[in-house]
């Protein structure tokens, strides 16, 4: 994971929506890639801040007083605690930077959370 890395490679290997790969680290951060695609699950991180950041597409993360879209080459924080939904009407491509111990779906139990051994490829 360390080194020069081409991102739009990295993308062309993710096959599955919903299934955010882990490309590097940061300090205490995770630097994570997925292709989105439909909705996911409402959820929340307790105790981390999550950073999305378009890369191709646009994608709507829906809380639960507000929608908010974001299109390529725009990114937010999702502040921790703020329980939140994404979706893309199309499939978008996302970068993710979050704190190493951030769960997928936060403490939601769901079929497609992805545990950090299959975000890092190793399951």
């Amino acid at each position: 994971m360390a080194g020069k890395m081409n991102l739009l490679e990295q993308f062309r290997s993710v096959k599955d929506h919903w299934s955010p790969r882990i490309i590097g680290s940061v300090n205490d951060q995770y630097i994570k890639i997925a292709k989105i695609k439909g909705s996911f699950v409402w959820h929340d991180h307790k105790d981390e801040d999550e950073m999305f950041y378009i890369i191709k597409g646009s994608m709507r993360i829906e809380f639960e007083s507000e929608t908010i879209q974001l299109n390529a080459g725009e990114f937010y924080v999702i502040p921790k605690g703020k329980k939140h939904n994404p979706s893309a009407d199309e499939e978008c491509w996302i970068m993710l930077i979050e704190p190493k111990s951030t769960k997928h779906t936060g403490e939601v139990s769901h079929p497609s959370a992805k545990s950090i051994e299959e975000q890092l490829g190793n399951k």
